[in-house]
Parts: C-alpha cells; structure tokens; sequence
C-alpha cells in the first residue's frame, strides 16, 4: 500500500496552471520535512520545492514565482500549486519525506516517495 499519494497530474497547455495534492496515512506534513520532485527520463530527479515543519519553503531557481507549495495539516495533504507552466515543466512529479528537520532539495535527503503523477505542457 503506497504511503505517499501524488494525484493532481494532467495535460495542459503552456501559461495553464495545475494543483497537485500528495496525500499521507503514514508520515505527517507538520513534522516531517516535505518536498516535490520532478523527473524525465533520462534525467536524475530534480528538487522543484520543499517545505519544513516551521512551515519555512523553498524553491529551485526555475520554479520560483511560480510554484506555490503549501499543505492542509488537519488533512494531512502536501499541495503544489503550479502557475504560468512551460513546456519545460513537462515531467513526473514526486512528492518525498524526509526524516530531517529541513534538507536541501537533493533526492538523497529524502527516504520516502510516491509513485508519481504525470504533467505535461504543450506549447
């Protein structure tokens, strides 16, 4: 049974805007570290946002100003709030958790993942 739930993913065209959700039975957003990656094949998974349980997010440098990530801690759901996406958005999205306080956006921070959902942009 998948601890980690990504749902949200689907085709949009470029300047559109897209929620994903991750949802989780196991690992509480408020006190684990949270993040979202993304990945293309042949490409190493890429950190896109993190969040601490202070609250306290960060941003790759591609997505800032435009992804928004956030979470419902009474419903214990990571969210993604993608906007103004480009055709370079196109990849899997991953949410993880990790068990440290706060971590760089580097996959090997993270112990914990979903099994991913889909964005694609078309120009």
């Amino acid at each position: 049974q998948a601890q980690l739930v990504e749902s949200g993913g689907d085709s949009v065209q470029s300047g559109g805007s897209l929620r994903l959700a991750c949802t989780t039975s196991v690992y509480s957003v408020s006190q684990y570290f949270m993040g979202w990656f993304r990945q293309v094949p042949g490409k190493d998974r890429e950190g896109v946002a993190g969040i601490a349980n202070d609250g306290t997010s960060n941003y790759a440098d591609s997505v800032k100003g435009r992804f928004t990530i956030s979470r419902d801690i009474a419903k214990n759901t990571l969210f993604l709030q993608m906007n103004s996406l480009k055709p370079e958005d196109t990849a899997m999205y991953y949410c993880a958790a990790s068990s440290f306080k706060t971590a760089p956006l580097k996959a090997s921070f993270f112990g914990h993942w979903g099994q991913g959902t889909q964005v694609t942009v078309s120009s």
